[in-house]
């Protein structure tokens, strides 16, 4: 299947990410390459693009793009939890420019077998690393019903979570939860009647989106993974990121603006005791898709980009 991706938001993402074309610049989230493309074609011969991916599929075709760019391109089979290690390994100390592109991609999405999809019925997988072991169905069959409760109310903001946790325990009594489709079915039970006929998307969607961040660790690896870009950053360097719901914004949102803060000493203080300095200025605060790209591309509706600048 030819790897397919529509980036979000991708010229004001590029316009306010790239500040010089002779710079390094790092996409940490590469996927089909969408953005790195654009990133690359504003570069010159002198300038350099990092792309990181853990998926083999979106290497293969960002491979693929990038192959004829003017600058010189590195794409890396990594996490970008592991950004210190990828910078070190390359021999690069400093950069231009930072890109977190986050969530899950259209292609993954699309591809029935990666199991991401509560609309296509497949084998519970969700890995966004395919050589990970840990996948979805460790999740639903091997976690008790207080941590499904947990997760599902964490990370999916579900309102019946320990009903479907208590549902989905029921169930594998029977014989494990294989696939996709069984899982579906199993919410579809939990939730009452008027819950899942009610306007407000499809019953699995928060489930689906808690077991996906609990499976990759979407979450745990965001607030050192930002503070490690900056930490990278050239003075003047900017830091991008795209998230695509309230949990991942809320934590790029509050590291962002906690780094952008001078004094962090109690308000009864009469002068500053901490000494403390900003260490980056807010350039966008969470706008939102065009009106124009929403009728283009409907996964959209729920991303905002934030970028701020080393100082």
């Amino acid at each position: 299947m030819e790897f397919h991706h529509i980036s979000v938001m991708p010229e004001e993402t590029v316009s306010g990410l790239v500040t010089s074309r002779d710079g390094i610049y790092v996409d940490c989230t590469l996927g089909g390459a969408g953005h790195s493309r654009l990133i690359a074609d504003r570069l010159t011969a002198k300038g350099r693009l990092v792309g990181i991916d853990q998926d083999v599929a979106a290497i293969e075709a960002a491979r693929e793009r990038l192959a004829d760019c003017p600058c010189r391109v590195d794409i890396v089979k990594s996490n970008f939890s592991q950004l210190d290690t990828v910078l070190a390994k390359l021999g690069i100390d400093s950069v231009d420019g930072v890109l977190f592109d986050l969530g899950v991609s259209s292609h993954q999405l699309d591809t029935a077998d990666r199991g991401f999809s509560y609309m296509q019925d497949a084998p519970l997988d969700m890995r966004m690393n395919q050589q990970a072991e840990f996948s979805a169905y460790d999740v639903v069959n091997g976690y008790d019903a207080g941590e499904l409760n947990r997760i599902f109310k964490e990370y999916g903001e579900e309102r019946w979570s320990k009903r479907i946790a208590e549902f989905i325990v029921a169930a594998r009594r029977e014989k494990p939860v294989e696939t996709t489709g069984e899982l579906v079915d199993i919410i579809k039970r939990a939730v009452p009647a008027a819950v899942r006929n009610a306007k407000g998307g499809h019953p699995a969607k928060r489930i689906f989106q808690a077991v996906r961040i609990e499976v990759n660790d979407e979450l745990g690896i965001l607030e050192n993974a930002f503070r490690t870009a900056v930490s990278h950053l050239k003075p003047g360097g900017r830091i991008a990121i795209i998230t695509f719901h309230s949990l991942e914004d809320r934590i790029a949102k509050n590291v962002l603006k906690e780094m952008a803060r001078g004094c962090i000493c109690p308000p009864r203080l009469p002068v500053c005791m901490c000494g403390h300095k900003p260490e980056v200025k807010l350039l966008v605060k969470g706008t939102a898709a065009s009106q124009a790209e929403l009728e283009q591309n409907s996964r959209s509706k729920s991303a905002k980009l934030r970028i701020a600048e080393k100082l």
